[in-house]
């Protein structure tokens, strides 16, 4: 004979019956459906002929509904992540940020790896230069450095006049 699967009285089977009636969503349609059946006394190998879906994903809905009420019941593909929380807080995602507008440390250009040495000395760990790119792309920046100023234009420059051959007579604009 097969176990009958008892649920927590959350909801009444009343409320289960209209919450399956009620979903828009396909995926959450189908485990309030599931909960109403048990609800009504199914076992889950009949639900599971009934539905499509296996014995033992309606007992770790059951399980879930059982852990957690009404609240479990939602679609955690979409909305956990098992990503690492960001390295850095809210306040020094914005220092970064203060600090991308000035000039980098020891008269380097922010880089992915000046950018990871900044984050270290903040964190008190060690960064990865893939880690301070990405932070460095996020917060808009680029690679950046001085211009190069041209030989000729040094010059002339130190000289008080244009290089030859640019020389315009004034009002030649």
């Amino acid at each position: 004979m097969a176990r009958r699967i008892r649920l927590e009285p959350h909801l009444s089977e009343a409320e289960l019956e209209r919450r399956y009636r009620r979903a828009k969503d396909g995926t959450l349609r189908g485990w309030w459906q599931i909960l109403w059946l048990l609800s009504r006394g199914q076992t889950a190998t009949v639900i599971a002929q009934s539905t499509g879906y296996s014995a033992y994903w309606i007992g770790q809905i059951a399980k879930r509904y059982n852990a957690e009420g009404p609240a479990g019941m939602r679609d955690r593909r979409r909305t956990d992540s098992h990503r690492a929380p960001l390295a850095l807080s809210a306040e020094q995602v914005e220092e970064l940020r203060a600090a991308l507008q000035g000039p980098a440390p020891h008269g380097e250009r922010w880089s992915g790896r000046v950018v990871a040495e900044w984050m270290s000395e903040r964190l008190g760990r060690p960064v990865g230069y893939q880690l301070g790119w990405d932070y460095l792309i996020r917060l808009g920046g680029r690679p950046r450095a001085p211009r190069p100023r041209h030989a000729r234009a040094a010059a002339a420059a130190g000289e008080g006049g244009l290089p030859r051959g640019d020389r315009r007579a004034v009002g030649d604009g």
